[in-house]
């Protein structure tokens, strides 16, 4: 059988391999993984930093916005915070994105290294669940002026400095006021970044298909501040109120400092992020292996 997609683009976690043992150990996996695809019938195209970083050569290279325009499928290899950068940078393409976990966790880069011969096989035909990921679109509003701009998809924090102590923050939800929180931060998480800090901080799971977000504070000052899940719907605002060296995070892989005054808006975005999964995948498998829950039974 010939493969249902005909262009497919190979991506390594190339920001990890700045040394040359990190590119050594990543360059072997990438060239397995291309004459796989090859074998099946694959127009194999090679993310152009990931080839010149690893040293793969013989392939097609093209940068991401290429890659989204012209590529049917996209393989993403590394751990979730790979996903999470190239999820980013590709959703307003939707081309779909299948992730093989080279990294430790593994909530969206879900097939094991060593197992995807066996699991691709099957997907390049055709048969695979499909997963579509909201996205959140932040800005950091200045004097009624954007000067920080990002998506993300797991979560936008706003944390308190290093040396410093808490932070006081004014929260709205699509313009009624909620609370002053004062806390260590705050956390607005998506269902896919509900596995993430937001879980470390107390806050709960939400199913990818939920249409909402959770706001968890960073050990509050008030204890009875709790997590809230909100509609994805609504517009959320955080305003700094008070505290130094203040910052925002997005996806912990871009930052923004805050000035007392500053506005951080938080709404959905108009992009989505397309997974494919094994046919049969279920989250609940994914939470129990990534979870450890029901170990002992």
């Amino acid at each position: 059988m010939k493969s249902h997609f005909r262009q497919v683009a190979l991506i390594g976690k190339y920001h990890a391999a700045v040394s040359g043992s990190a590119a050594g150990s990543a360059r072997p996996a990438l060239d397995d993984i291309a004459q796989f695809l090859h074998s099946e019938g694959c127009d194999v195209v090679v993310e152009r930093e990931t080839a010149a970083t690893v040293g793969i050569t013989g392939y097609t290279t093209l940068d991401l916005p290429a890659i989204g325009a012209q590529c049917d499928l996209v393989l993403v290899v590394g751990g979730d915070g790979t996903m999470l950068g190239i999820g980013r940078q590709l959703a307003e393409f939707g081309v779909p994105l299948i992730g093989i976990n080279q990294g430790r966790l593994g909530f969206i880069t879900d097939i094991p290294l060593d197992q995807y011969r066996a699991t691709l096989t099957p997907m390049l035909r055709g048969e695979y669940e499909e997963d579509h990921r909201s996205l959140m679109h932040a800005r950091v509003m200045r004097d009624g002026r954007c000067v920080f701009d990002a998506l993300a998809m797991n979560d936008v924090v706003v944390n308190r400095g290093a040396t410093s102590g808490m932070v006081e923050l004014k929260v709205e939800v699509d313009g009624h006021f909620v609370a002053n929180q004062r806390a260590d931060g705050l956390i607005v998480a998506s269902p896919t970044g509900s596995t993430a800090y937001a879980l470390s901080a107390g806050g709960p799971l939400l199913h990818p298909s939920t249409p909402g977000w959770v706001l968890v504070p960073i050990a509050p000052h008030t204890l009875s501040n709790r997590p809230i899940v909100l509609p994805d719907s609504s517009e959320i605002a955080i305003e700094l109120v008070s505290g130094r060296d203040a910052s925002a995070n997005f996806d912990m892989q871009s930052l923004a400092s805050l000035l007392k005054g500053d506005r951080i808006t938080v709404r959905r975005s108009q992009h989505r992020v397309r997974f494919l999964h094994p046919r049969g995948w279920s989250y609940f498998d994914t939470l129990r292996l990534k979870l450890h829950w029901n170990e002992g039974n």
